[in-house]
């Protein structure tokens, strides 16, 4: 089993930035590809980046590809993204995700385990 904890949502304006982190419990954190996904008010889940185990690669969604940067640290037991030029279409709450497989995936169901979520709010 592994759980994870995400943390660093929160208020910031338009063209500011953020950095969120996933805490994972666990012996087998490095060998899982990670990902963030996030869902706004009425709309599904979506798919933003994925890492794989040794971080070597990494996938990204079109909508946030070069605004935003998937990192982890398995010494740490934790992932990050970093989020730049956030726009008010970036308020959401956002996800990690552990796949028990170690290369990077972008869909929802190849997922095995979520966190609670942390919520980002980006205003005009």
């Amino acid at each position: 089993q592994v759980q994870l904890v995400e943390s660093g949502g929160g208020l910031v304006q338009a063209g500011g930035s953020l950095r969120l982190s996933c805490a994972a419990s666990g012996r087998t954190f490095s060998s899982y590809a990670m990902g963030w996904f996030r869902q706004a008010p009425g709309k599904e889940r979506e798919f933003l980046a994925s890492i794989s185990w040794s971080g070597g690669s990494t996938d990204y969604a079109e909508s946030v590809k070069g605004r935003f940067t998937i990192s982890r640290d398995n010494a740490l037991n934790t992932v990050y993204l970093q989020m730049n030029s956030l726009k008010p279409e970036d308020t959401a709450v956002y996800y990690c995700a552990a796949d028990r497989n170690p290369w990077v995936v972008a869909e929802e169901r190849e997922y095995d385990y979520w966190g609670q979520g942390t919520q980002v709010t980006v205003s005009s």
